[in-house]
């Protein structure tokens, strides 16, 4: 096996509430609200995995909320989803995503890939899957490397947008799942308009759904949803 510096486990967990979650007496819902959040906060201190939330009400139909969690493997994630299942708030929502990945050291010079996770805080935390075309594994590694210095330069182009790649190969449906953070959705908007331009955007298979979120806490997420 290949000496290769990995990173965390991630895991992006996105929720929506059934519509039984607003039939709810009020009350009731705070009560629920205050459970799951105590549990989340308890599964993240037992395993000692800090857990983000993020709210996507007004983004995506879809979903509700998101949870990422990174650890150092992957029965963190399952304890995590046992708690969650145990609460009486968890018969009230579906999980209709979720994709679990990997840091790891990226084979290309001058990116990224650092199996850090980069946590800057900013507001907004942008998530989608993403799969290469099979021609692009074809390509010899000079190739790909010229193409990906287009997307280095161009990225570089806009200090304001941090990017964290992951890999799902062989662990999830997707190659790689992506999260960037930025304060400034537009900026994004143009960041990914000027990528379209460069020849390697031709080896994209697939990258969506697309998860527009919002930093947030817990609480604040939840009573979001309403």
């Amino acid at each position: 096996m290949p000496n290769i510096e990995y990173g965390d486990y991630v895991k992006f967990s996105f929720f929506k509430a059934r519509p039984s979650w607003r039939l709810l007496e009020p009350s009731g819902k705070t009560q629920l609200r205050e459970e799951l959040v105590a549990t989340i906060q308890q599964a993240s201190d037992d395993v000692g995995s800090p857990i983000s939330s993020f709210s996507a009400v007004g983004t995506r139909a879809d979903v509700d909320l998101l949870l990422f969690q990174s650890a150092p493997s992957v029965e963190v994630f399952h304890a995590t989803a046992v708690a969650i299942n145990r609460t009486e708030a968890a018969a009230h929502f579906d999980q209709p995503h979720s994709y679990l990945s990997l840091r790891r050291k990226t084979r290309y010079k001058h990116g990224g890939g650092n199996p850090e996770v980069e946590r800057k805080d900013k507001r907004y935390f942008i998530v989608y899957p993403m799969t290469k075309t099979r021609p692009w594994y074809g390509l010899s590694m000079e190739e790909r490397q010229g193409m990906m210095n287009d997307h280095f330069r161009i990225g570089h182009g806009y200090p304001g947008v941090t990017i964290n790649t992951t890999y799902s190969f062989g662990i999830d449906d997707p190659e790689f799942v992506v999260a960037f953070e930025t304060d400034d959705p537009s900026e994004f908007v143009s960041l990914v308009m000027d990528l379209r331009e460069v020849p390697g955007a031709q080896f994209t298979d697939t990258e969506t759904p697309i998860f527009t979120t919002i930093r947030m806490s817990l609480t604040e997420a939840l009573q979001a949803i309403g």
